[in-house]
């Protein structure tokens, strides 16, 4: 059944033709309420919440616009309802100093203030670019930074820059979107570009990898969880850029800097009694690891942290430790490992 025939059908109540007729764009439209809202649980909720609307709305889509932008109407929408009703997200590093890793670690914090991390195998985005009027590569809007510094930004403007730079859309469909004019847009997306580009590294994940071979990339990550389960704090700094950060939200510490770093490794995560198990990932289109922390009264390996590796040529100058057994469970790891010896 072709497009319009499943649209006439949606239109007359039929939910199974509506189902096929977005579900080619399930996961663009989830990376798209994950870029602005930070965060994959947020992003579920307005993905469900764009397409309910989108289901009970279906009579006033005329057909003047594409359903894609239709779709990108209501989930903007969606998101920006979702915004006001919650603090921005953010990462440690945008939340306080670095501090002394001789000092205790902070206590998490309760409420939900972080980024949170993304599955690769569910971005539902492509390589390249999405339109050729888009300035930034799909891909290259999903990385953890670029996330980052989109939270930053006012709302409107975060819906400007991704509607018009990651999606392509014109000035006058996102003046639409918005119910402004399109020199607003083009004023808003004037303010952003400043804002996004002071907050973002010199080179994205994506070019560092695009000068890495699939098996270098391979080595890196492998290499990683190998030390990390090794509890070897050597092999883990000698991977390190001199200026490497480290981050473990919920905590709100953090450290800078290959000494300070390497006496927070040597403390608790790997100079303890705790045991690892790990796996190479993807997320956020970069390299990344699932974590799994023996626990004794199970008798197994829980899952523990999703830890996301940012590279600098090939040594890694940050990694975020997301210590959260859901956000594992989210990237479809088990809950748990068995026990193997090594």
């Amino acid at each position: 059944m072709n497009d319009r025939r499943l649209l006439d059908a949606a239109r007359a109540g039929d939910e199974q033709a509506f189902a096929e007729l977005v579900e080619p764009h399930r996961g663009a439209l989830q990376a798209h309420c994950y870029r602005m809202l930070g965060a994959v649980m947020d992003a579920e909720d307005a993905l469900q919440d764009t397409l309910l609307r989108a289901w009970r709305g279906l009579a006033s889509f005329e057909g003047r616009s594409s359903l894609r932008s239709w779709l990108y109407t209501v989930a903007t929408n969606a998101c920006l309802r979702a915004i006001e009703r919650r603090p921005k997200r953010v990462l440690p590093v945008d939340y306080s100093p670095a501090a002394d890793p001789h000092e205790e670690v902070g206590e998490p914090l309760v409420e939900s203030v972080w980024v949170e991390p993304y599955p690769d195998e569910r971005l539902g985005v492509e390589d390249g670019l999405a339109d050729p009027e888009a300035r930034y590569e799909q891909r290259e809007s999903v990385e953890l930074a670029f996330v980052a510094a989109l939270q930053h930004l006012p709302a409107r403007q975060r819906a400007v820059l991704i509607l018009r730079d990651v999606l392509g859309f014109s000035a006058r469909e996102v003046a639409e979107t918005l119910e402004t004019t399109p020199t607003g847009v083009d004023s808003a997306l004037q303010r952003a570009h400043k804002a996004v580009d002071d907050r973002l590294p010199e080179r994205s994940q994506q070019e560092v990898l695009g000068s890495l071979d699939d098996r270098r990339q391979r080595e890196i990550a492998e290499r990683f969880v190998d030390a990390w389960v090794r509890r070897d704090v050597d092999a883990v700094v000698e991977m390190l850029a001199s200026d490497v950060a480290v981050s473990m939200p919920p905590m709100p510490t953090w450290f800078r800097g290959l000494d300070a770093v390497a006496g927070f490794l040597a403390g608790d995560p790997l100079g303890s009694d705790n045991r690892w198990r790990g796996v190479a990932i993807r997320a956020n289109g970069q390299l990344a690891a699932g974590h799994y922390l023996w626990d004794e009264e199970r008798a197994t390996f829980a899952a523990h942290h999703i830890a996301v590796l940012t590279l600098d040529r090939d040594r890694i100058a940050d990694i975020t430790f997301f210590i959260n057994a859901e956000l594992v469970r989210r990237f479809g790891l088990p809950d748990e490992l068995p026990h193997t010896p090594r």
